[in-house]
């Protein structure tokens, strides 16, 4: 016991040997700043990351009040959760991507490359989707699920290209955009290099990686790195001209493009690739306007050649463009890669700055409302935070959850 407490300490402070879920510390603070609590959306909110506990570092889910003080928490364990895994080293090192919180407590979530999980309150496995998924998980009006798929290995053909692709020589991954059942069944894949070459979208891999092609096409596997898959439901479907309840709105990375496909017909009826570079998170607005969170990923620690990280919100129909964030009033705010937003009832917007361990809530204006940053892995790393969530949820809500240690008290504080 005693050898593995130094092994672990030595990790901790090793700077040439830092685990894969850490990056330099921007903040030398921590914890939760209310600035301006009486402007701040009601609720609860989700944040995904690693923490350090009794077994050593790893991932968590914790849902915490306006203070940061945990109201939930669940500890997850990848190797337990897929005992089945060849790969256990591998699995060991994986963190968890996206989530989503069901009002009884009930908790899905991806752990990158590997599956999906379905946990109640008290973090008993419901069910659990050993197929390759990462990132986002997105909620269905039907209950079902979308999610982004990975390949475990790489190849050259689908059924669809019996004879491979056109300019891609070399085997690439590829990502299946996954429909899930509420009982965590596959019902439905589209392979999206598929989507791209029928919809006449695959000029979008020339001009990605034409730099480094040389005439010898792509020279990664990575083609495409999709990042998010979200639903449009009926509710905002009539504010949105050119698309369908249904319809999906996916982000590829590496091709900095995005697109909504009709899933039944397989038909793109939208895409873009500008203003934005390396982007996550698009989500469907209503009054027509997409928004996407705009990585804006340069060479700098901070964003400096392009100015940090944005909120891009676009309005197909009109062909409009906005930066809704960062404005004059705003702070500094940059993550080169993973990063989330989410557009709040009151008008705010609640992002995640994964790479620096921070998550802020901003209104329209951009005026910094509230603040929480992740306690540091050592002096000079952070944890990543993949995600945080805002919920509708009460201290009274989550008082009534299995498992739960909360005192119901009127509503989160």
């Amino acid at each position: 016991a005693l050898i593995e407490q130094v092994w672990r300490q030595a990790k901790v402070v090793s700077p040439l040997h830092p685990p894969n879920f850490v990056n330099p510390r921007v903040y030398d603070r921590t914890g939760a700043d209310p600035v301006a609590p009486e402007e701040m959306q009601p609720g609860l909110t989700l944040v995904t990351s690693m923490w350090d506990g009794p077994d050593g570092w790893g991932p968590e889910v914790r849902l915490m009040d306006r203070a940061g003080r945990p109201v939930h928490t669940w500890r997850l364990d990848p190797r337990s959760l897929f005992p089945d895994s060849l790969d256990q080293r591998r699995i060991g090192r994986r963190y968890i991507h996206g989530s989503h919180l069901e009002p009884d407590g009930t908790l899905l979530v991806n752990f990158g490359q590997v599956g999906t999980v379905q946990v109640d309150a008290c973090g008993d496995v419901q069910w659990r989707r050993a197929a390759r998924s990462h990132h986002s998980i997105e909620r269905a009006e039907d209950g079902t699920y979308w999610i982004p798929g990975s390949s475990k290995t790489a190849r050259r053909t689908t059924a669809a290209h019996p004879e491979g692709f056109p300019g891609l020589d070399k085997p690439v991954y590829h990502e299946p955009i996954l429909h899930v059942s509420a009982d965590g069944e596959v019902q439905d894949r589209l392979n999206v290099l598929d989507l791209l070459y029928a919809n006449d979208l695959e000029r979008y891999i020339a001009e990605a990686f034409q730099p480094q092609a040389k005439g010898k096409g792509p020279q990664t596997k990575d083609i495409t790195h999709m990042n998010d898959v979200e639903p449009l439901g009926s509710s905002l479907a009539g504010e949105h001209p050119l698309f369908d309840a249904g319809d999906l709105l996916v982000s590829l990375r590496n091709l900095d493009l995005v697109f909504v496909v009709d899933p039944g017909t397989r038909t793109i009826k939208w895409h873009a690739d500008d203003p934005f570079l390396m982007q996550h998170d698009p989500d469907f607005l209503g009054d027509g306007w997409i928004g996407v969170f705009d990585n804006a990923s340069d060479f700098t620690f901070r964003g400096t050649m392009l100015g940090g990280s944005r909120i891009v919100a676009l309005q197909p129909h009109t062909d409009s463009v906005e930066v809704r964030f960062p404005t004059p009033q705003s702070d500094s705010f940059y993550t080169a890669a993973q990063g989330k937003w989410q557009q709040l009832d009151n008008g705010n917007m609640l992002l995640t700055e994964s790479r620096a361990g921070r998550v802020v809530e901003v209104t329209p204006e951009g005026r910094t409302v509230w603040e929480w940053i992740i306690e540091p892995y050592s002096d000079r790393y952070v944890p990543a935070v993949t995600q945080a969530t805002r919920y509708a949820l009460s201290r009274t809500d989550v008082a009534a959850w299995p498992c739960s240690s909360v005192e119901a008290t009127p509503a989160a504080r």
